[in-house]
């Protein structure tokens, strides 16, 4: 039954596949080789399943991408406080290179734009660029779940034309801002923009903030809640720059762009996704990344401000009335990501059922998204050689569907009794 998650994935991505609009990123030379075709889509549940489409396993580079998990990373090792000592919290309006800080305190405005990023990185405890590129890459890896490495054409271009970068950390070392050599720091900065990521990748970094620095994949704690907080927060204003407001009212997920192509995108409590299309609208946003996380956000109701509504439904019992016959007994409000974990899970014990009843009698409200994932639920495990019923007295999930009347009942033991009949009628063939 992932499999029904895993056609509205293919279809929201095939919607636009065909857009050619926006432009490789040019200022880094190596970006400029990348084929501008490319196209991954992946989401991650917040138990770790993954879904993938298109070119998912594609690496590229991270590049701006890697910002929040610096600044999570200088948040988690010296405190709050010392870091908003050094780096501010609020958009900036400006473009992510622009030589500036703000005006009154002499700091960077955000740790998303290049001036904060930089600023972040100094702030990592460490007696060497080295040591201090291996803290950032262990704790990159923590949160993908594996261990990334560095891409050296993309690092050593960044390296030879990285002029703008360099005016912004002298800039920052003038105002007190950098205690240690800039050119050491931008060195790693340099480098920790060019660890080579996938779609995949990002949706597992992206689910492991979703679950409030666990990931799922491992199971292993990579920082604390409050460090998520913070870092969800700043991604939620300043992280698609300048285009920060519009992406919030219509898309509604903290993010972080890249130039590489890459989009993040955290729904907290939930799921994380990775985007990868290279080509760049004038912000530096992929054209096709933005495009898909709206689609995705307006189709399957992932907008941040819905999940206190999901956060209420869950499974409330799941139990077997006779032999063979299992009921899963939802509540509460069932958008998107309920149904998925309830469709799943389902699908994951189908070995140990002949008949499953999915009682949605005590579902307050359902979105498009998880009736359409519910109401496929029987047609799936007919194709599994299980049969599946529906528990819908209100007509919740099955409206106008004639087909689907037939394993729609009233009562759980309305079709508790028909399963009876069922696996009674199975065993006597």
């Amino acid at each position: 039954m992932a499999a029904l998650v895993q056609q509205y994935l293919d279809r929201i991505r095939a919607e636009h596949a065909e857009v050619s609009d926006g432009a490789l990123a040019s200022y880094i030379p190596e970006l400029t080789r990348v084929d501008p075709n490319g196209f991954g889509l992946s989401l991650s549940s917040g138990d770790g399943y993954v879904y993938e489409s298109g070119d998912a396993a594609v690496e590229f580079t991270i590049q701006s991408i890697s910002k929040p998990f610096t600044y999570a990373l200088a948040l988690d090792r010296i405190g709050q406080d010392a870091v908003d000592a050094r780096i501010g919290v609020e958009p900036s309006g400006e473009a992510f290179n622009e030589i500036s800080v703000d005006k009154t305190t002499k700091t960077p405005k955000n740790p998303m734009i290049n001036a904060g990023a930089i600023a972040a990185v100094s702030l990592i405890p460490a007696s060497t660029p080295d040591e201090r590129f291996a803290l950032i890459q262990d704790f990159y890896s923590a949160f993908a779940g594996r261990r990334l490495e560095l891409d050296a054409d993309v690092y050593a271009s960044e390296k030879a034309s990285g002029s703008r970068n360099r005016a912004i950390a002298y800039m920052l070392q003038s105002f007190g801002v950098l205690d240690d050599d800039p050119d050491d720091v931008l060195d790693v900065y340099f480098r920790q923009c060019s660890f080579n990521v996938t779609a995949t990748d990002l949706a597992r970094m992206a689910a492991t903030l979703a679950r409030g620095g666990v990931n799922p994949m491992t199971g292993r704690r990579v920082t604390d809640a409050a460090v998520v907080r913070r870092t969800l927060s700043v991604m939620v204003t300043c992280g698609m720059y300048d285009a920060a407001g519009d992406w919030v009212s219509a898309v509604g997920m903290p993010a972080k762009s890249g130039v590489g192509g890459g989009i993040v995108a955290v729904l907290p409590g939930q799921l994380g996704i990775g985007v990868y299309s290279p080509l760049l609208d004038a912000k530096g946003n992929s054209v096709r990344g933005v495009r898909v996380c709206r689609s995705m956000s307006e189709q399957l109701g992932l907008h941040f401000l819905n999940v206190s509504r999901d956060s209420r439904a869950s499974l409330r019992a799941v139990y077997e009335p006779c032999d063979n016959v299992r009921v899963y007994e939802t509540h509460g409000d069932l958008l998107f990501c309920g149904a998925e974990q309830v469709v799943r899970t389902v699908d994951r014990e189908r070995k140990d059922f002949d008949v499953a009843i999915l009682d949605v009698s005590r579902v307050d409200e359902i979105d498009d998204a998880a009736r359409a994932l519910l109401a496929g639920m029987a047609a799936a495990l007919r194709t599994q050689g299980k049969d599946g019923y529906l528990v819908d007295p209100d007509g919740i999930v099955i409206r106008t569907e004639p087909a689907l009347e037939a394993v729609r009942y009233r009562t759980v033991d309305d079709a508790v009794a028909a399963a009876r009949a069922s696996v009674h009628g199975g065993l006597a063939g």
